[in-house]
């Protein structure tokens, strides 16, 4: 696992199954995004057995299977789709061709799990809501930047015992490393990768959500940008955007491709959550010329100042959650009002943005 290249970023936890080996099988499809192996690595630790993999390259399913090997290349995506031992297919396709798999994969009887952004356009999420209400099947999406951290998971949990009382603002900054000669053609197409908010603005629309117990929210304003970079026109390094929640409290974030060639890793993504009795701040991938090692977790409150280097000792829940309510039909990893609604806020954020020249 590289953590310079936020591209094939792809966390490893300890074994934590919920379940006996066969008991939940699924399959991995279209690896045109690195997140595929963070997801598979979620899955895997929570139990799930691997059967299946398909690319329409066989490179990419040739790698894949190098990493797992109990892995078998299918000869092409319906036979994954026609296999029913296969419970749900994970994918990290190109961005505007994640819901149309998605679709498929649903139409087939099997849930689906994707990398963010879920969606391009708002047509795309009108979609998936029908298929899903129509089928009952899950639409789920991994928003890594929470998921897959685990001082983001713990700050979550102190949230809900109460350590900052009232959650009143959300700040989020979501810087990425560009790397971009290794970057893939479509990632510099717009219609492809959706603009900057949509993609790893997910992340941050996500976040507040969850840390800020929302359920809706109004996108008061937001802007992208091409700085630095005008030999790729259609990429956006670029953008912010402040959002308003339905309970009052707020969100600021930013999200950039001008992560410096000296930081140790991809991004130094932070994120800050100011409560009526507190406020704690996450430093998730670096603590900046102290400590490499990411999950660092700040807290301020009425009973002192604390600091908790959590790398290793929290795990990743999410992914036994899901893999559980697969199974016995709930809903306790992610709700999929809370997927979609953050996808929904993502793609009016970016319809909505003032482009700065």
């Amino acid at each position: 696992m590289s953590k310079r290249d936020g591209m094939n970023y792809a966390p490893q936890g300890k074994p934590d199954p919920v379940c006996e080996p066969g008991d939940f099988v699924f399959a991995a499809v279209s690896l045109d995004h690195g997140h595929i192996y963070g997801m598979t690595n979620g899955l895997l630790e929570a139990g799930g057995t691997l059967k299946w993999v398909y690319d329409p390259d066989p490179a990419k399913a040739a790698a894949f299977a190098k990493r797992y090997p109990q892995v078998q290349i299918a000869e092409d995506e319906q036979q994954i789709l026609q296999d029913p031992e296969v419970k749900l297919v994970a994918g990290a396709a190109v961005p505007s061709e994640r819901c149309a798999l998605g679709l498929r994969v649903m139409d087939h009887g099997k849930d689906y799990f994707t990398d963010k952004c879920p969606f391009t356009t708002l047509d795309q999420l009108e979609q998936a809501r029908k298929k899903v209400a129509e089928t009952g099947l899950k639409y789920a999406v991994y928003y890594s930047e929470r998921l897959h951290v685990e001082s983001a998971v713990h700050a979550g949990d102190l949230i809900k015992d109460g350590a900052i009382g009232r959650v009143l603002q959300v700040l989020g900054l979501g810087p990425h490393r560009l790397n971009a000669p290794s970057r893939p053609q479509w990632f510099f197409e717009k219609a492809k990768y959706g603009g900057i908010l949509t993609d790893i603005g997910s992340h941050q629309i996500e976040q507040f959500l969850y840390f800020a117990g929302c359920r809706d929210a109004e996108v008061v304003s937001s802007r992208v940008a091409n700085y630095n970079h005008k030999e790729y026109p259609e990429l956006e390094d670029f953008g912010d955007a402040n959002l308003i929640g339905d309970n009052g409290a707020t969100n600021y974030f930013r999200v950039d491709w001008f992560t410096p060639d000296g930081l140790s890793t991809w991004g130094d993504g932070r994120t800050l959550i100011l409560g009526t009795e507190g406020y704690i701040e996450l430093r998730k991938y670096v603590d900046i010329a102290r400590d490499r090692a990411g999950d660092q977790l700040y807290l301020v409150n009425n009973e002192g100042e604390f600091h908790f280097s959590l790398a290793g000792k929290v795990g990743y829940p999410f992914f036994g959650q899901l893999i559980l309510d697969c199974l016995n039909r709930t809903e306790n990893a992610m709700t999929q009002e809370h997927a979609f609604k953050a996808a929904e806020l993502c793609l009016i954020a970016q319809e909505k943005a003032i482009r700065i020249e």
